[in-house]
């Protein structure tokens, strides 16, 4: 998988829409899911910018937010301009080409580019007036006619109201296309493994996660759930804590899920003492006890989650609201370099040997860091 450059750097649009196309999972003649989730992408920044004025200062998150949604509604008006059969780059240069704009020149970063021109708009309005202008926009392309000849105007006159969106809301258009690259990339291509990181790297073998391993699991007469590693019992016995008997008590596989597919467990890290001590900011920031609530607090998410979806049985796929969640969640930790494909085919891996350590109240855990690769199999087999 190619990684998108920095967020800081420029990337030109006629990159971000290549990188982007394979993303767009809709059939080529599917027109009304791109314009209704164009039009919800739009309610998005609306309603950061209502946030903004509820909570004011409080809102912390609101360039982070509004530059996430500005790049999910770009990533519909791509996908429109592919059933158009138009460029995104030619709709933005037509739209740049006409009046209202300030030009001046300027030295670029990039070598093989070493001049470039930089525009905006010369009389911006205040963000909440142009994003009631972007709203009506997006309503006029909900009736759009992709066959009308005035299909691809409509198109540029929205394209031109999202431009000076951005630049009301004084975020980077830079970041915004790097952002929803890494983002729509990191959800819908598999990546390659010499992409991935690995967060052992340079550490000594007693500090590493296991390569392989398997963990017994075995429940007693007490309902208790306990593990056991080379013969070893490991943490404390567990009960499923909740009225209504669910399973949690073997929630642990989720813990050798994550370790497998994601190379990442701080709770697995701390039940074999395998935490990175030599390093002493990583063993503070990632393995210690803020980063293993983190990992105990994720994992009790998505279960409350896939107990309303039957534990993910017969579900090939993610919610991708749950994905964005999962992500939010582990903002500032190390697993955050992980791509959404991945963390998706983690869940699905390890709610696959959950269900099977919940009907048989047991089993061996067999897990793969090199193949990526969680596997349940009998006890005493």
């Amino acid at each position: 998988m190619n990684e998108p450059p920095p967020s800081n750097t420029h990337v030109l649009l006629s990159e971000y829409e290549k990188a982007i196309a394979p993303t767009d999972r809709f059939e080529d003649s599917e027109i009304t899911p791109i314009l209704l989730g164009l039009f919800g992408e739009v309610g998005s920044v609306m309603s950061t910018s209502k946030k903004l004025h509820r909570e004011k200062a409080a809102f912390t998150g609101f360039q982070r937010d509004v530059e996430e949604e500005l790049g999910d509604t770009l990533w519909y008006v791509a996908a429109l301009c592919r059933r158009l059969n138009v460029k995104l780059s030619d709709i933005f240069a037509q739209v740049l080409n006409g009046d209202g704009y300030a030009v001046s020149i300027a030295a670029n970063t990039d070598p093989t580019h070493p001049v470039a021109q930089v525009m905006n708009t010369k009389d911006i309005a205040p963000l909440d007036t142009i994003l009631l202008r972007l709203g009506e926009q997006a309503a006029s392309l909900l009736s759009l006619d992709i066959t009308a000849d005035r299909a691809k105007d409509e198109v540029l006159d929205f394209v031109r109201v999202y431009i000076e969106a951005v630049q009301a809301a004084g975020v980077s258009f830079s970041a915004v296309l790097n952002g929803n690259m890494a983002k729509a990339c990191g959800r819908f291509i598999a990546p390659d493994a010499v992409d991935l990181p690995d967060f052992d790297a340079g550490f000594p073998a007693e500090e590493q996660l296991p390569r392989q391993f398997e963990i017994e699991i075995s429940q007693r007469g007490d309902g208790r759930s306990y593990l056991r590693w080379h013969g070893v019992f490991i943490g404390d016995p567990l009960s499923d804590n909740i009225a209504d008997e669910d399973g949690y008590r073997f929630h642990d596989v989720f813990h050798f899920a994550n370790t497998a597919i994601l190379h990442w467990s701080p709770t697995f890290r701390a039940l074999i003492k395998h935490k990175r001590k030599s390093n002493k900011h990583v063993d503070e920031a990632q393995d210690s006890g803020r980063a293993i609530v983190i990992d105990e607090g994720l994992s009790a998410y998505i279960f409350s989650y896939a107990k309303s979806v039957n534990f993910f049985e017969d579900q090939k796929t993610v919610s991708f609201d749950l994905l964005k969640a999962v992500r939010n969640f582990v903002r500032g930790y190390e697993v955050e370099a992980c791509p959404l494909h991945l963390w998706e085919y983690a869940i699905l891996q390890g709610y696959e040997v959950f269900r099977e350590v919940r009907k048989n109240n047991g089993g061996i855990i067999v897990g793969n860091r090199d193949d990526r690769t969680l596997q349940y199999k009998k006890a005493g087999k």
